[in-house]
């Protein structure tokens, strides 16, 4: 998940409405974006931070940031369809105070690998480094950093566990990993799924664990940022908002599609090579 929507929701960034002019264009552009790489292992928050600075292009602002994670939730839910229905049955039984089901054992591992990012989430905020950390070089570094760390870990883990094997301990390591996905450039799905390669998960079920972690801090975030939205949004942003939904919707499914498709045959390394070559440009653009 882009983790900017989480952070404007601890109040990152002041700004709540959309700027007041943006084109079809812009839109489709952000959604674009947003959905192809909210998945991937290739920071969507790195991207979308990187927009406004090497464009031009105006912030995008929270109506827009909202609209396009509701696209992406709404793509990860429909293609972990049958991992969603088993957590929500779930959910039911841990309200009960059970743990008796693999669905109530899949909803307490997904509550549990959400706590440190919150945890986390709330120390940068009342410490103030949010802004230090928006920077293109620290965006540059944790692209080659965590990219290399990701091929690392692809190549050197072992692969001998299934979604089925997930347990508490190892969904709070995959979570105190994932709150490390709040530096921007990190990626959220690319270092909970290096998390993952690292505790002995195959590349498909390291990615599928990865995708169920999205769906809660997503729903948070979002909500989070709703209450704000809700009061803000006219009805003017009611267009803008249907076209950033449906288009982050169509790319996040895509994106989605092909890169579970394709791990049954390659590894992670094209997404690395990415990495490296983007955080190389970013590089070299923050310090010439």
């Amino acid at each position: 998940m882009s983790f900017s929507l989480f952070l404007n929701g601890l109040g990152w960034r002041n700004r709540i409405n959309q700027p007041d002019q943006m084109t079809t264009f812009n839109l489709i552009l952000i959604a674009l974006i947003q959905g192809i790489t909210e998945f991937l292992p290739v920071s969507s928050s790195g991207h979308l931070i990187l927009l406004p600075s090497l464009s031009g292009l105006a912030d995008q602002g929270q109506i827009i940031d909202v609209a396009a994670h509701v696209g992406t939730l709404l793509a990860v839910i429909l293609y972990f369809r049958a991992d969603v229905r088993l957590a929500l049955g779930g959910t039911l039984r841990l309200l009960q105070g059970k743990v008796d089901t693999p669905g109530a054992s899949l909803a307490l591992c997904l509550l549990i690998a959400t706590i440190p990012v919150i945890l986390a989430g709330l120390i940068l905020k009342v410490t103030g480094l949010s802004e230090a950390m928006r920077e293109i070089a620290v965006i540059g570094w944790a692209m080659i950093i965590f990219g290399i760390l990701l091929y690392w870990a692809d190549q050197r883990g072992p692969i001998e566990k299934t979604t089925e094997n997930w347990t508490l301990g190892d969904a709070f390591k995959m979570g105190l990993w994932q709150a490390i996905a709040l530096i921007p450039g990190t990626s959220r799905s690319g270092i909970t799924i290096t998390a993952g390669r690292f505790l002995g998960y195959r590349r498909t079920d390291a990615a599928r664990l990865s995708m169920l972690m999205s769906i809660p801090t997503i729903i948070a975030s979002a909500a989070l940022l709703g209450l704000d939205v809700i009061g803000t949004a006219g009805a003017s942003d009611l267009r803008d908002i249907g076209i950033v939904v449906a288009m982050s919707f169509g790319a996040a499914l895509l994106a989605l599609t092909l890169m579970m498709r394709l791990l049954q045959a390659v590894s992670y390394t094209p997404y690395v090579i990415y990495r490296i070559a983007l955080g190389i440009v970013l590089l070299w653009i923050a310090y010439s």
